[in-house]
């Protein structure tokens, strides 16, 4: 099969002909059409993050069912799937608890420490293929297909961890991004007004036809004047930050009003300050949110088969266009999400 591999950190992709994956007990191989592509695989390409080089990136994929050796699995040859980013044990308390991202036996991820979906062929366990709906059109809508178990998914999860509702007033920071917009579109479709506090400002009118009331950069020095004049002087109930810098996350608690929730995901690893003084006059929640679980990618396949949401795809390449792609997704010029067409 043919496959983009990365060799080392920070390395150009080598398209190759490899060896096609044959599957292990308790694994299946599928064909893969498409895979998305966002900032996640890109720190792997950078280097930012630990991988198995040399390794196939990618997990956003949408695929066919070619190869099963397993005898108690639902998969069938020819099945439409895509694929759960984690690989996790499906034994442990947290398993057990729907909470796979807290997996006590946690082996990494797909596309770090095995092979990935850039690449005609793709083998996973079995339990790391999740059926796509037969009402879900995937053959004609690829991307947006493949990109539902992560840009979807993850926001979905963010919604229920940070207990918003209807009547709450969030902030999204970094909001033009891969996921940002995605998170947007989530709290449109759950009538949650929100506010999107992104640093480049050619980005505003996308947000703002995606689902935010308005837009403000974290540098512009009247942001909390126009905070507290969406909010009508209570401040925010939730920030949603996709940054998570120092900067970022001390700019979004010092936005929360009572009660506020600030979550966090991804981002520096840096620490911040926060005002213990503050947390408990204001009753403040800070919240850690990593990827979703495989019932929230399906509940987010559910919503793209009703029509309910659809994932932004801005730029669609193949594996000649992969290095360019990429160079986009670093200097974040791409607006919600990319990937490619297998």
């Amino acid at each position: 099969m043919k496959a983009l591999i990365l060799n080392g950190p920070d390395q150009k992709f080598s398209i190759e002909e490899v060896q096609d994956p044959v599957p292990k007990k308790g694994f299946a191989v599928a064909k893969v059409l498409a895979c998305g592509s966002g900032l996640t695989i890109q720190h792997v390409k950078k280097g930012r993050i630990k991988a198995n080089y040399p390794i196939i990136i990618g997990h956003e994929i949408v695929a066919e069912i070619v190869e099963i050796n397993d005898e108690i699995t639902n998969l069938k040859v020819g099945m439409p799937v895509t694929a759960y980013f984690y690989l996790t044990c499906g034994e442990c308390k947290w398993c057990g608890l729907d909470r796979e991202t807290l997996c006590t036996n946690f082996n990494g991820y797909v596309g770090r420490q095995i092979n990935g979906g850039y690449a005609e062929f793709i083998t996973l366990p079995v339990k790391n293929f999740i059926p796509i709906p037969d009402t879900v059109d995937y053959k004609n809508n690829l991307l947006e297909v493949a990109v539902i178990c992560d840009a979807i998914a993850t926001p979905f999860k963010v919604i229920k961890k940070g207990r918003f509702v209807s009547n709450d007033k969030i902030g999204v920071i970094g909001a033009g991004g891969g996921l940002g917009i995605h998170m947007l579109k989530m709290l449109k479709l759950e009538n949650i007004d929100c506010v999107s506090i992104e640093s480049k400002e050619e980005k505003f009118l996308y947000c703002n036809k995606n689902g935010s009331t308005f837009s403000v950069s974290p540098n512009d020095k009247d942001i909390l004047n126009k905070i507290i004049e969406f909010t009508k002087g209570n401040l925010l109930d939730g920030i949603i930050d996709f940054v998570s810098s120092k900067s970022s996350l001390e700019l979004g608690l010092s936005l929360l009003g009572n009660g506020g929730r600030l979550l966090t995901l991804g981002g520096s690893g840096k620490s911040f300050i926060s005002s213990s003084s503050q947390m408990l006059d204001k009753e403040l929640e800070l919240i850690g949110s990593k990827y979703c679980t495989k019932q929230e990618v399906k509940d987010s396949l559910d919503l793209y088969a009703k029509g309910l949401i659809k994932p932004m795809i801005s730029k669609i390449t193949n594996f000649d266009g992969a290095e360019s792609l990429h160079r986009d997704i670093e200097e974040s010029t791409i607006v919600g999400r990319a990937g490619l067409i297998i």
